[in-house]
C-alpha cells in the first residue's frame, strides 16, 4: 500500500504537466515522445501494482493449508517479504529513471515581425 501511495504521488506532477500541455500548442516530436514515455511509466507502475495484488492473493491462499505449521509459515513470510522488496526496488528504479529524464527545453515562440501595410 505504501508503494502505491509513493507511485501515485511521484506521478501526480507528470499528470498535471501532461494535462497542461494538452491545452497548449501542438506537441513537437520530442514532447510527444516524452509524453509517451511518461504514459508508459504510469502503465508499468499500474501493471506492477496489479501483479503485487495478485501475488498477495496467491500468498494468502498458500498460507491457509499450512496455518498450523509455524516453520512453513515463517518460510512463506520470508519469501513474501523478499518479493515485496524486489517489487518495491523495481518500482523505485522505474520512478528514478523517469525522474532522471532531462526536461524538454522550453521553446518560447518569437514574435513575428510586423507585416508591412500598404496604404
Amino acid at each position: 500500500m505504501h508503494a502505491l501511495l509513493i507511485g501515485a504521488l511521484a506521478l501526480a506532477p507528470l499528470g498535471v504537466a501532461c494535462a497542461w500541455q494538452s491545452n497548449s500548442q501542438p506537441l513537437s516530436s520530442q514532447q510527444f515522445q516524452q509524453n509517451a514515455q511518461q504514459q508508459q511509466t504510469r502503465d508499468q507502475l499500474q501493471k506492477s501494482q496489479l501483479e503485487q495484488q495478485l501475488h498477495q492473493g496467491v500468498v494468502d491462499n498458500a498460507k491457509r493449508p499450512t496455518a498450523n505449521n509455524p516453520s512453513i509459515q515463517r518460510q512463506l513470510d520470508a519469501a513474501d517479504r523478499a518479493q515485496r522488496q524486489r517489487d518495491r526496488a523495481a518500482q523505485q528504479d522505474l520512478l528514478d529513471r523517469e525522474r532522471d529524464v532531462p526536461p524538454l527545453p522550453r521553446v518560447v515562440p518569437k514574435d513575428s515581425p510586423a507585416s508591412p501595410r500598404s496604404g
